[in-house]
């Protein structure tokens, strides 16, 4: 420091110089002074300039310079050419007209908004900031349809009543004991009964109801106006007589009537035709043990029955169901039968006589109608309903014993297995149930997620067996065993049947399995090998029933929605018809 004050100049005599070169003072603070380069920034400053004012090239890929928000989204300069598409060159465009930008809007509010601007004229944008709309809110905070008090809205019905009227209400108008009350309140349930002074009809509209008046009256002169009557039971008969020389009955078998083989062959033409039904076949049954004689329902809600072995015409009707007829049934002997029509009726017939002996009713549809096969019970009867149960009546009491309701769907099929001691049903809910009979407890369920619905089941010869029509288009085969097990190595499949309650069937043997499809074909499938062995041409719509006759080994009968039943056999017989004749062979079959 010492030294730094010897550098003072001989002249530093003043007060303040004495006293910055004390010893107590700040050191000296020299100049400063910055080392960069001069840099000329005119040019910068012009470049910035000119990129802040510089419009934005949109085809460019690259920018030299950060331009702002405005220069982003600026419109494009310079004219368009009139055929270019629009594209990202004419600014943020999304729509023909401009930008539209999303927004998240509940269906609840979109609703309330929507609803209001339609009652009251006005909305609240989404935004919630501001309100649209040729009519203003009232309040404040602006009502809406779901927050408007009850008053308000009467309030506002009986204001808008008043404004849509044409002139002033008379003052009897507000007295509720008056005409006009009743005539301008439409909330009065009165309000119907008085009516303003009917205006003039023109020409044509009087024209119009003396037409509609005569054509009125005269149904009513016919009877039509009036409610159908019940329908009249009655059957007729068809044949030459009801009883031979000997006294014997039309529906007695023939006593030279037994199997000829034991061996059942396919069939290979159609050997008859039976014609009778005006509309679609909907099952058919054969006479049960003989076959001599031929049941069919139809949809024109008649049931007919044909001569198979003879004359082969048909020898009774029987007219009692108002509507289609959905299933028949024989019992043991063949001298009754069940039928189930859609006019909600279950009748018991005498096949002879064609009388109804008893009629049962739930009041539902029934699908499927069903005799215990035991010789002792044949006074029971089992009907699938479509109210998802299965009835059991005792004809001769004709009391409901038994209701058996664990099915979630409508049933479809009742079949007996175990000698009679148990019986398994398929419904609509795509699953089979076992019953033990009499008791309405199910003792085994089956139902899978892969499993379809199954109107059609049918029962193996040798009794072990269950083959049921799924509607996926196969056949499956179940065990009537402890267990009914799906027997897995057994699939017969490639016929079309989604969609229809094509029946199901055995050959008397067992070895064959047939099946009709949507597309009027019959199948036969071998049991063993589960391949095809023929199909058949047989209808032109559905083929829906198929039945192999009991006795006569290579005769099959088939019906369709076409209204024909089919009598297929080896031979011709005197009608056959070749152009029925549609067969596909796998492989040769010895038929004898």
């Amino acid at each position: 420091m010492d030294l730094l004050q010897s550098y003072a100049p001989d002249d530093a005599s003043s007060p303040e110089e004495a006293a910055a070169s004390s010893p107590d003072s700040s050191p000296l603070r020299l100049p400063s002074k910055s080392t960069a380069p001069a840099v000329d920034d005119t040019a910068l400053a012009l470049s910035a300039a000119a990129s802040a004012s510089r419009p934005l090239d949109p085809s460019l890929h690259l920018v030299a310079f950060n331009p702002t928000a405005d220069q982003l989204w600026a419109p494009v300069l310079g004219p368009q050419h009139p055929h270019a598409p629009i594209s990202s060159a004419s600014g943020n465009r999304n729509h023909k007209l401009g930008h539209v930008e999303d927004a998240a809007v509940l269906p609840f509010l979109f609703d309330e908004q929507y609803n209001t601007f339609h009652r009251f004229g006005y909305a609240a944008d989404p935004s919630g900031l501001h309100i649209v709309g040729d009519a203003a809110p009232q309040a404040a905070e602006p009502d809406t349809v779901y927050n408007l008090a009850p008053s308000e809205h009467k309030r506002r019905r009986l204001q808008s009543k008043e404004d849509n009227q044409d002139g002033p209400l008379p003052p009897e108008a507000k007295n509720p004991a008056s005409d006009e009350w009743v005539l301008h309140n439409k909330q009065s349930p009165w309000a119907g009964k008085k009516e303003a002074p009917p205006a003039e009809l023109t020409d044509e509209q009087r024209q119009y109801a003396e037409a509609h008046a005569a054509k009125k009256a005269e149904k009513e002169a016919r009877g039509e106006g009036k409610e159908k009557a019940e329908v009249v039971v009655k059957s007729t008969f068809h044949g030459k007589e009801e009883r031979d020389y000997q006294g014997r009955s039309w529906i007695t078998p023939p006593k030279d009537a037994k199997a000829a083989n034991d061996h059942c062959y396919i069939p290979k033409r159609c050997v008859h035709e039976w014609v009778g039904h005006t509309k679609g076949v909907s099952a058919i049954r054969f006479f049960p043990k003989y076959g001599h004689l031929l049941l069919s329902a139809s949809m024109d809600c008649k049931i007919k029955i044909w001569d198979v072995l003879e004359s082969r015409t048909c020898m009774r009707t029987y007219m009692g169901h108002s509507k289609a007829v959905r299933d028949i049934s024989f019992s043991n002997d063949g001298t009754k039968f069940l039928s189930a029509g859609y006019d909600r009726n279950i009748q018991y017939w005498d096949t002879e006589t064609g009388q109804v002996i008893s009629t049962f009713s739930t009041g539902k549809v029934p699908y499927v109608v069903k005799l215990n096969p035991d010789e002792d019970k044949q006074h029971i009867l089992l009907a699938g309903m479509s109210d998802k149960k299965i009835v059991q009546w005792d004809m001769k009491s004709g009391q409901i014993t038994q209701e058996y309701d664990q099915h979630l769907g409508a049933v479809n099929t009742i079949t007996f297995v175990d000698n009679n001691r148990r019986f398994v049903t398929s419904s609509d809910d795509k699953s089979l149930r076992v019953w033990e009979f009499g008791i309405p407890v199910v003792i085994k369920y089956i139902s899978e997620p892969h499993m379809h619905s199954m109107p059609s089941i049918a029962l193996h010869p040798n009794s072990n067996w269950l083959a049921a029509q799924s509607l996926d288009n196969q056949i499956l085969i179940y065990s009537t065993k402890e267990r009914f097990q799906l027997n897995k190595k057994k699939r017969f499949a490639g016929h079309i049947v989604a969609g229809y309650a094509c029946q199901v069937n055995f050959s008397p043997d067992g070895r064959f399995v047939m099946s009709g499809d949507g597309e009027g074909s019959c199948w036969f499938w071998d049991w063993k090998s589960c391949r095809r062995f023929k199909t058949l041409k047989c209808h032109n719509g559905v083929c829906i029933g198929c039945e192999w006759h009991p006795l006569e080994t290579s005769k099959v009968a088939t019906c369709g929605w076409d209204g024909v039943i089919k009598y297929w056999g080896l031979k011709f017989g005197q009608k056959g018809c070749l152009r029925c004749l549609e067969v596909f062979h796998d492989k040769p079959i010895h038929e004898g």
